[in-house]
């Protein structure tokens, strides 16, 4: 009877260690603001396993005969120190009224400026796959640009490109310095 009881007691002792598992990494919430109006969102499991390249215009002839890009690589822009950077909050693509205030600053200096094509370049921190910091780079970098875009800016200057968290510009794990990571950065190249 006793030898009964004890195989029980550790039956049901094997069967509660196995249901419960052994601890966890909690998991990152992928939730996400909704799109910019207008804009249909592209869920994370969509988003491109590789960093998105700004969009190239089809080549086309030139009346020399030969070919030409209509957009420059991302390596051939440079940076600006009057263009100043913008930051989000957590898991956001929205633009705060104090980075508003920095954009309207950069449109300003873009308009004075009209012979410099301009690249946006999404950043995330460190948390959340590598797929959805891509795309929620993207969408920081395409807000953006509709910023800029709707402060007179012509779109046809301006890419964008996200690097998710593949480029940061803290490498602490803490809030502060993840907050610097979550940002748009500015590149120039003359036309």
């Amino acid at each position: 009877m006793r030898r009964i009881r004890n195989v029980v007691v550790i039956s049901l002792a094997v069967v509660a260690i196995v249901a419960t598992g052994c601890a966890r990494r909690p998991s990152v919430m992928q939730a996400a603001a909704p799109p910019p109006a207008g804009q249909v969102e592209a869920k994370p499991s969509e988003a491109p396993a590789q960093p998105r390249q700004p969009s190239r215009a089809a080549e086309r002839s030139t009346s020399g005969g030969r070919m030409e890009n209509a957009r420059p690589a991302p390596s051939e822009f440079v940076d600006v120190a009057d263009l100043k950077e913008i930051h989000f909050d957590f898991d956001k693509y929205d633009i705060r009224k104090t980075d508003a205030q920095v954009l309207n600053g950069n449109a300003e200096w873009l308009k004075s400026h009209e012979d410099q094509l301009l690249l946006i370049e999404g950043h995330c921190d460190e948390r959340g796959t590598n797929e959805y910091n891509l795309a929620l780079g993207e969408r920081r970098a395409k807000s953006t640009m509709d910023y800029l875009v709707s402060r007179g800016i012509q779109s046809n200057r301006t890419s964008i490109v996200s690097y998710g968290e593949e480029r940061p510009a803290c490498r602490d794990h803490n809030e502060p310095c993840w907050a610097k990571n979550r940002r748009a950065h500015f590149l120039v190249k003359p036309r």
